[in-house]
């Protein structure tokens, strides 16, 4: 009896060549090798819903994964100082220098800006209504014992705020000044519940200006620029932060993609909350004042 070996077909032996070849073909080699980027960043940010805009658009593009940790500047800038992100995104200026001067963080960027504005009850029982400075209208506050609804937690809101009270001369104490140690939109809803002042970033307002009746009172001052950087967290300090995936993040949120996501984005109400400043001067933003 003859066994006749039977010829693979062509088209089966190219198949098998290519399921061997794929291991090595080179669109594997792309996806990063740690794809979790840690960003901590302010609730100022994420109560607007910029972040949800803009990272789903950094991941398609990179192949990064962020986990977003929402806190007070103060709380983000304490994560990176203990290597516990990888990615700052925050608008405490002065304390993000410390930072910057003792090597916790490199490649620090300047991001975008918006500003501060004092929102109050529409009754206005202060009557600070038309005053141009804002310390001289929280000291007008402090003296009538009106309700100032604090954040109280070192985030950068909270910071400027402390600036102002310092300017007027005042320190906020009693039953009329509520320390809330919350973030700026539930900040907003308690100063709206106790017919209240505070101290709020413009974006987080609008955003949540239907859920809330205060209304702006002080705005436009320079000592009301609300400034935003970006940064990563020093590797060479902390080994065990992505630096590589850091990197990647602050260089998106530079590119011209996701700077004109920042300049085009708007509120319900279709107010722009934010004005993008990647390559800029901090001089530029203030007109040197």
């Amino acid at each position: 009896m003859t066994v006749k070996r039977i010829a693979s077909p062509p088209a089966l032996i190219s198949v098998f060549i290519l399921v061997i070849a794929l291991p090595v073909l080179p669109a594997c080699s792309s996806q990063p090798k740690n794809v979790n980027v840690i960003l901590a960043t302010t609730t100022s940010v994420q109560d607007t819903g910029l972040l949800d805009v803009l990272v789903p658009l950094f991941g398609q593009k990179t192949g990064y994964k962020v986990k977003t940790v929402a806190v007070g500047s103060g709380a983000a800038l304490a994560m990176g100082e203990k290597g516990e992100a990888d990615a700052l995104l925050v608008h405490s200026p002065a304390a993000e220098q410390k930072l910057v001067d003792a090597t916790v963080v490199t490649n620090y960027k300047l991001l975008m800006h918006n500003d501060f504005v004092v929102v109050g009850p529409a009754k206005d029982p202060a009557t600070i209504k038309g005053m141009k400075n804002p310390s001289e209208a929280l000291k007008k506050v402090a003296a009538a014992g009106v309700v100032f609804v604090s954040r109280s937690d070192e985030s950068g809101t909270h910071t400027k705020e402390k600036q102002l009270w310092a300017t007027a001369n005042v320190t906020p104490e009693g039953q009329w000044y509520i320390k809330a140690g919350t973030g700026m939109a539930q900040t907003l809803m308690i100063a709206s519940e106790k017919t209240a002042y505070t101290l709020t970033d413009r974006a987080t307002y609008l955003s949540q200006k239907k859920n809330i009746s205060l209304e702006i009172f002080i705005e436009g001052d320079a000592s009301l620029l609300n400034v935003y950087h970006v940064m990563q967290v020093n590797p060479q300090k902390f080994s065990q932060v992505n630096a590589a995936g850091a990197k990647a993040f602050v260089e998106f949120m530079l590119s011209s993609d996701a700077q004109k996501k920042i300049g085009e984005f708007k509120d319900k109400n279709g107010q722009l909350l934010f004005v993008p400043d990647a390559g800029k001067t901090i001089e530029q933003i203030t007109g040197g004042k």
